[in-house]
């Protein structure tokens, strides 16, 4: 039987010239693969990984390889593998169990067939692979000397699980970290978000007035591309520093419930649940447009909608209508999951080429260091960080100054005063 499963193998080809536009749009990356090529950091190692099956993850997945380590893969969303790729990894010989419309009980097999390859480290979007781990294969976490997360959510989870005392192994927070945070949260989460609603429903975005919830990383940058677009942005926040600062970058602030009247376009991008329910739905205008770019369908409340629809019907494809009464209607797109890589491609390469290089590096600090970490959540060092943003630099042709010996002395000397 083949070690995978996956849609159909026969769309391979058109998957690998999907990767290979990828890696021509990520050097870091590519720079990184050349290096570990000769050096094979990660030999003798197994890596289990639960991420989006997209191209830029597929150049990911294979620079692993080059460095020396078998891996397993699944998806870490439903809806967001692209079929082509994973085709294309499996013809690679990549165990890759993922394809397109997983139901809930498929996606956890998927998850549990990469387990099986008993890894050595773990690389998450979410932390379901870790979840799994820590839930139903804890006796093969004995083995297992890291992870690393990629997404704000699973963070979030797994602080909190090493703060009570319940990770069995130390985790890298890839998410947190500046090369990852400032740019594929902000550039790629905006530019993929808008790429993903417009190809959902084609509407023009000049004039609209979008309704972003929360004002994070995420939120940050689907503002600012709506705003870039000529939208009136409306911000909904409950932390009043996010809030302050959505509102002197332009934006107007206030809550959900006086909002939803007002909004063409709503986004969630919280990672909490019920942001968007029953009583909003009945306040929306007529062709409101609603979506999540958070990483659970949990942000809008479905089942509210559907007990409120006297219809559903899909218009477009990732674009369902539901029909109210006094026949308003609401458009969903993507089922309420993530909308940039439901309906879309999800971030571009360029900006995924820092991400993946921060977990590339991780992966390889973790099998030098893991001995000397605790089982918590740990930041991406300084160093790594720096790295990859000069090489990011040097790929792009650009060139920074540095502190001469005399200002780095000044930087130290607290005896300096006017």
């Amino acid at each position: 039987m083949e070690n995978y499963k996956v849609k159909d193998i026969e769309l391979a080809e058109k998957g690998r010239l999907l990767i290979d536009w990828a890696e021509s749009r990520m050097p870091v990356l590519m720079h990184l693969r050349k290096k570990y090529q000769e050096t094979k950091p990660l030999k003798g190692l197994t890596v289990a990984g639960c991420l989006h099956v997209t191209k830029e993850t597929a150049v990911l997945v294979e620079t692993i390889v080059a460095a020396g380590a078998e891996v397993a893969w699944s998806g870490c969303n439903p809806l967001s593998t692209n079929d082509k790729v994973a085709a294309a990894l499996a013809a690679n010989g990549i165990p890759v169990f993922a394809w397109h419309g997983m139901n809930k009980e498929e996606f956890y097999w998927a998850i549990d067939k990469t387990i099986e390859a008993n890894p050595d480290l773990t690389l998450d979007d979410g932390a379901d692979l870790i979840f799994q781990m820590h839930s139903k294969h804890k006796e093969k976490s004995t083995k297992v000397i890291g992870g690393t997360e990629e997404t704000t959510t699973g963070v979030h989870r797994l602080r909190a699980m090493g703060e009570s005392g319940k990770l069995l192994y130390p985790i890298i927070a890839v998410n947190d970290t500046p090369t990852k945070w400032q740019f594929d949260n902000v550039y790629g989460t905006g530019q993929s978000t808008l790429d993903g609603i417009l190809r959902a429903t084609s509407i023009l975005i000049a004039g609209k007035i979008v309704v972003v919830a929360g004002y994070g990383h995420c939120g940050r940058g689907v503002a600012m591309r709506s705003q870039g677009l000529g939208a009136k942005v409306i911000v909904t926040e409950v932390d009043p520093v996010q809030a302050l600062k959505a509102t002197l970058e332009g934006h107007n602030v206030m809550t959900m419930d006086q909002a939803a009247p007002q909004g063409d376009i709503f986004v969630t991008a919280t990672g909490i649940k019920d942001i968007i329910t029953g009583k909003h739905f009945e306040q929306m205008k007529d062709g409101a447009v609603v979506c999540n770019t958070g990483h659970y369908d949990v942000e809008i409340n479905i089942g509210d909608l559907e007990s409120l629809a006297k219809s559903v019907r899909e218009v477009r494809p990732n674009n369902e209508e539901y029909l109210l009464e006094g026949d308003r209607r609401i458009f969903l797109l993507a089922k309420g999951r993530l909308v940039n890589l439901a309906a879309a491609e999800g971030h571009p390469s360029e900006v995924m080429d820092m991400s993946f290089a921060n977990q590339l590096q991780a992966l390889i600090y973790l099998n030098e260091n893991s001995s000397k970490l605790d089982n918590r959540v740990h930041d991406v060092p300084e160093e790594i960080d720096t790295e990859i943003a000069t090489l990011k630099l040097n790929t792009m042709g650009m060139e920074i100054d540095e502190l001469t010996p005399e200002q780095i002395t000044y930087l130290s000397d607290y005896s300096a005063g006017t």
